[in-house]
């Protein structure tokens, strides 16, 4: 069970709600009326637990838990111990996600502007909107309802910011419009100057940075992210994109949607990515590219070219992942035999 203090357990639900919650199959119609009282993972779950089998390296761990239901694929579905209930589905780790937020729903807004929150009266704040201690907001800016403003968070002139969306503590909104149902987790810095210098050996003059950070929604942006505006053309984040901590995103740049960014990732000015890319931990992108749809790079890449769509590549410069194992390998050989001649 997950720390009370920190979060708020729902329940209990029988299996005939958790089969609609999860859109799987109950491979047994007499265990419906089944009530089970929280989530837990395979090594630890009790005949009241739900819990789920999504990678194969879990097998084993499956077909010894205690778990009173399983979500699972149905390939796997014959490996269940005895006497447990199963949720069918080819999506098992989806399907949990659905049920862990019914057993664990987010805390309820407390719509109203806290005491020391600054909400300039030209703003405009939608219904059920939660202002947090110390938050402010500027003048023009507009907050969508049902939003929640974290403590200390700084909301500058003119942002938009949609529907629904949870902006926590210590975040910097500027120069952004920000779509409904975004995630902004702690220290995330939106709409700050680009990067952009006209470099000369008497001196690196600033260009003013003209644009905006566009963001769609359904985001998720990680602790201490940044995400630069941009220079005159919009830096663009597309709809369900998720970014983890500490990535910059530089400015100009456009993500396409449903992309994936892995912590401390860095990706230049003006580089356009296209929909459902992946990027790997501490890979680095370089300015001006192009990364098309579907693509996936590996983890410390170092990214020096144009990416056509369904690629993957891995390396550093990054190549076509075959050549890059491929290098690997030869490398290792070269060095075992270099051990031998000794």
């Amino acid at each position: 069970m997950a720390d009370e203090r920190f979060f708020q357990l729902a329940g209990p639900f029988d299996l005939a709600e958790l089969a609609e919650i999860s859109g799987a199959a109950i491979s047994d119609s007499d265990a419906k009326g089944r009530k089970f009282t929280d989530v837990a993972p395979l090594s630890t779950a009790g005949a009241q637990h739900v819990s789920f089998l999504d990678n194969k390296k879990y097998i084993a761990a499956f077909t010894q838990t205690s778990a009173g239901v399983c979500l699972v694929d149905p390939s796997l579905a014959d490996r269940a111990p005895a006497g447990m209930a199963l949720l069918i589905t080819p999506q098992p780790y989806h399907g949990y996600a659905r049920i862990a937020s019914a057993f664990y729903p987010a805390s309820a807004l407390l719509s109203g502007i806290h005491a020391t929150a600054t909400v300039s009266d030209s703003a405009t704040v939608g219904d059920g909107v939660q202002i947090d201690a110390g938050a402010f907001v500027g003048n023009g800016a507009v907050i969508g309802a049902n939003t929640r403003i974290g403590p200390n968070t700084v909301i500058e002139q003119g942002v938009h910011v949609g529907v629904g969306c949870q902006i926590a503590a210590n975040v910097t909104l500027q120069c952004c419009d920000v779509g409904d149902a975004v995630i902004l987790h702690p220290g995330v810095r939106i709409g700050q100057d680009g990067f952009g210098f006209a470099m000369g050996a008497s001196g690196h003059e600033k260009v003013p940075q003209l644009g905006r950070v566009v963001i769609g929604d359904h985001v998720e942006i990680g602790a201490n992210s940044t995400v630069d505006r941009g220079t005159g053309p919009d830096t663009i984040i597309g709809a369900g994109t998720k970014i983890d901590n500490q990535v910059q995103i530089g400015h100009n740049v456009q993500l396409g949607q449903g992309c994936i960014i892995v912590a401390q990732s860095g990706v230049s000015g003006s580089t356009e990515i296209g929909n459902l890319t992946v990027i790997g931990g501490q890979a680095g992108i370089a300015g001006h590219l192009k990364i098309g749809d579907g693509v996936q790079i590996a983890a410390k890449s170092g990214v020096m070219r144009n990416i056509e769509s369904g690629h993957t590549v891995g390396g550093l410069p990054a190549q076509p992942m075959k050549n890059w194992l491929r290098s690997v390998s030869a490398v290792e050989r070269l060095g075992k035999k270099k051990g031998k001649t000794k």
